[in-house]
């Protein structure tokens, strides 16, 4: 039972910090960080740099560039966009060091299931704002983002106190995100495709309007 109480409480750490890095890379960090220095959880030796005080900063203060950035359409897109690159990465890094030092394979695969999750998790954070700023006002934008934040911090919290609980939770996410992710980039590209189509007719007027 003890083995199987481990394996469920590093499996739910590993997946956990890569699900949450690709909402929220940096609220993760902190909120990791924290947990660590109030004695919350035993991070593995390969986490441990979290819990400094520099990287904890370095963290809160890109959250609270994120937390604005997040907020206002157009630039979550932008944002979301760039960290691609930052996120998916990550992801991969936190669920290889959560696993610990049992052996390089295991890491390799962490690594491997993690990269995939900060990709799924991502993909469907920056496709559905994709879809939320075709809407005019700025209020769902503002909703979705506290959401995404509360969920984020929740959500790692739970995968250290509730490792089983998280999991299930989280084998639900994963099959609302294959539901959910066709329908995304259905709407994303016809989103973009009407952007386009928009700067195409916008172009041919200019090229007919008769000279001055």
């Amino acid at each position: 039972m003890d083995a199987l109480d481990q394996i469920s409480t590093t499996l739910a750490l590993s997946m956990g910090l890569a699900w949450a890095s690709g909402i929220n890379l940096y609220a993760t960090l902190f909120t990791l960080g924290y947990l660590a220095n109030t004695g919350n959880i035993d991070l593995p030796p390969d986490l441990q740099i979290v819990a400094n005080p520099m990287v904890m900063g370095a963290a809160g203060i890109m959250y609270l560039i994120e937390f604005f950035a997040d907020k206002v359409p157009g630039v979550d897109t932008g944002w979301d966009a760039i960290h691609t690159f930052i996120r998916i990465p990550a992801g991969a890094m936190l669920a290889a060091g959560a696993v610990g030092d049992l052996n390089p394979v295991v890491e390799l695969a962490a690594a491997i299931m993690g990269g995939s999750m900060a990709a799924g998790s991502h993909a469907t954070k920056a496709g559905s704002r994709v879809m939320i700023n075709t809407s005019p006002e700025p209020f769902s934008n503002w909703a979705a983002s506290i959401g995404e934040d509360v969920v984020v911090i929740t959500g790692v919290w739970a995968s250290i106190n509730h490792p089983i609980l998280f999991l299930i939770a989280l084998a639900g996410f994963i099959l609302l995100m294959i539901w959910l992710l066709p329908k995304i980039w259905g709407g994303v590209k016809r989103v973009f495709g009407f952007i386009i189509n928009l700067f195409r007719r916008e172009n041919r007027a200019t090229d007919q309007s008769p000279p001055q």
